[in-house]
C-alpha cells in the first residue's frame, strides 16, 4: 500500500496541473516577415505586392518551401490559394484552418496579412519541432487576392461570380488571369469550394487596422464579428447654367446639394446609437467648369455594422434626408446600389471564449471588439465557425508603408493563435 500511494503522489503532477501555455518561435517568426517584406518593392524601396504581380508570385513559392518546411504538405487549388495540410490523429475529424494573406494594396504595408499568415505557418512549425500531434487535420490556407476582393476565401465558399474574373487590378492583370499565373485554374474553380461544415473551425490573426488596442495599450483584440458593408453610388442632378448669370435663388447647384447631402450622411450616423459607421469618400460633379453651376454630381455612399438590420435602418434615414435635399434645392437624388456589398460575419461565441482563456493564460490583456474592415475569415464564416486575434497597429495606421506592429506584440498574436488552436482541438469533437 505505501508504494501505490508513493506512485499515486508521483502522478498527482501529471493530473493537478494544466499544460502550461506554448510558444513560437518569435525571433524566427519575425526574421520570415522581414524576408517576406523584401519580395515585391519598387525601385525606391517602397512596399508593393499587389496581388499576381512579379513580387506577389516570388512571395507564393517563398511561403510554400515556408509551409514545406514546417512539415504541411502544399498544393495550390484552382483559385490559387496555397493549402498546406497536417494530418491528425483522427482521420475522421474534420480539419482546423488557420491563415490570412500576403498580397497588398498598392504602397501597403508589410503586415496586413502578412502577421496571420506568417504566424499561421510558425505555429504549423512550432507543432512540428515540439512533436505535438492534433487529434485533428491541420490546414494553413494562403488566400489568393484577399485586397483586391477576398477572391480566394470567396472560392473556398462558393461566392466568387464569374464576372469577378474579368475585373482588372492595378497590375493589368484580369482576377482569372491572375489566378492562372498562381498556379490556378478558372476551368475548375468550383472543385475549389469547401462545402458548409467540411471545416472544424478556422482561425485568423491580423493586425487591427484601428488605433484602438495601440491607444488603450491592449495585448489582444478578440473579435465579435466582422462588419457588414454596402455600398452606393448616388447621382443627384440640377441643372448646369452660367456661374455669372444666374441669380444665387434660382439655382439647381447639384454640388451645393450633394454638400448639403454629405453633412447629413455624417449626421445621421452619429444620431444613432452604436458603431456604425457612414462614409461619403468619391465625389465627381460635371461639367467641373469654375464658370459653370454644376448639374450633375455623382457620389458614393458606404454603410458599415455588425447588423444588417442597423445598417438598413441608417440608410433609410439617410434616404428620408435626401428627400428633404431634393425638394429644397430643386434637385433629383437617386440610389444605385453596387454589387460590391458583404454581409455581416459574426464569429462564434466558443471560439471568443477559447481566445480569451488563451490570452489569459499567457497574461495578456484582451477586448472584446468589432473589425471595421472585410478579412477572410469573413467568407470562411460562410462554411464553418470563425475566430478572429487582433494585435495593436501603431497609431492605428494599416494600408500604408508606415503601418507597424512590434515584434513583441506579433509574438503574443501567434502565441494566443498556437494555444487557441490547441483548446479548439480538445474542445471540439465530432
Amino acid at each position: 500500500m505505501r508504494y501505490f500511494y508513493f506512485f499515486l503522489w508521483l502522478a498527482l503532477p501529471v493530473f493537478s496541473y494544466a499544460q502550461p501555455p506554448y510558444e513560437v518561435n518569435a525571433d524566427r517568426l519575425n526574421q520570415t516577415l522581414e524576408e517576406l517584406a523584401g519580395f515585391g518593392r519598387n525601385s525606391d524601396g517602397a512596399p508593393n505586392r499587389v496581388a499576381f504581380s512579379d513580387g506577389d508570385l516570388k512571395a507564393h513559392v517563398y511561403v510554400r518551401e515556408l509551409m514545406n518546411q514546417a512539415g504541411l504538405e502544399t498544393s495550390i487549388d484552382p483559385a490559387g490559394n496555397i493549402i498546406g495540410r497536417r494530418e491528425g490523429k483522427n482521420p475522421g475529424l474534420k480539419p482546423l484552418a488557420l491563415g490570412s494573406h500576403i498580397d497588398m494594396v498598392p504602397l501597403g504595408g508589410n503586415y496586413d496579412g502578412c502577421v496571420g499568415s506568417m504566424a499561421a505557418i510558425e505555429v504549423a512549425k512550432t507543432l512540428e519541432e515540439k512533436e505535438i500531434h492534433l487529434q485533428h487535420p491541420l490546414e494553413v490556407i494562403i488566400f489568393t487576392d484577399e485586397e483586391g476582393g477576398l477572391t480566394g476565401s470567396r472560392a473556398l465558399a462558393g461566392a466568387l461570380k464569374k464576372q469577378a474574373l474579368e475585373v482588372v487590378n492595378s497590375t493589368g492583370y484580369s482576377m482569372g488571369a491572375g489566378i492562372e499565373r498562381l498556379g490556378g485554374d478558372t476551368a475548375r474553380l468550383a472543385e475549389a469550394i469547401r462545402p458548409r461544415g467540411s471545416l472544424a473551425a478556422f482561425l485568423e490573426l491580423h493586425i487591427e487596422q484601428g488605433g484602438i488596442l495601440d491607444r488603450e495599450k491592449i495585448d489582444i483584440g478578440v473579435v465579435e464579428g466582422i462588419v457588414g458593408l454596402r455600398w452606393w453610388d448616388v447621382t443627384i442632378s440640377g441643372m448646369a447654367n452660367h456661374a455669372g448669370t444666374t441669380p444665387m435663388l434660382l439655382r439647381q447647384d447639384a454640388l451645393l446639394a450633394s454638400a448639403r447631402f454629405i453633412q447629413a450622411v455624417n449626421e445621421e450616423a452619429l444620431k444613432m446609437e452604436g458603431s456604425q459607421v457612414a462614409t461619403v469618400g468619391r465625389i465627381q460633379a460635371a461639367p467641373g467648369a469654375p464658370n459653370v453651376i454644376p448639374g450633375k454630381v455623382v457620389l458614393s455612399l458606404e454603410i458599415r455594422d455588425l447588423s444588417d438590420a442597423v445598417i438598413d435602418a441608417l440608410y433609410k434615414n439617410i434616404t428620408n434626408r435626401a428627400e428633404e435635399i431634393a425638394k429644397s434645392s430643386g434637385t433629383t437624388i437617386d440610389f444605385k446600389v453596387l454589387d460590391a456589398t458583404g454581409r455581416p460575419a459574426l464569429t462564434a461565441p466558443f471560439i471568443q471564449n477559447e481566445i480569451g482563456k488563451a490570452a489569459d493564460a499567457l497574461k495578456l490583456s484582451r477586448k472584446q471588439m468589432q473589425s471595421g474592415a472585410g478579412h477572410d475569415a469573413q467568407d470562411m464564416a460562410l462554411i464553418c465557425p470563425v475566430g478572429m486575434i487582433f494585435i495593436p497597429s501603431k497609431n492605428g495606421i494599416s494600408h500604408s508603408p508606415d503601418e507597424y506592429s512590434s515584434p513583441e506584440d506579433i509574438a503574443n498574436g501567434a502565441n494566443t493563435l498556437l494555444n487557441t488552436l490547441l483548446q479548439l482541438d480538445s474542445s471540439i469533437s465530432e
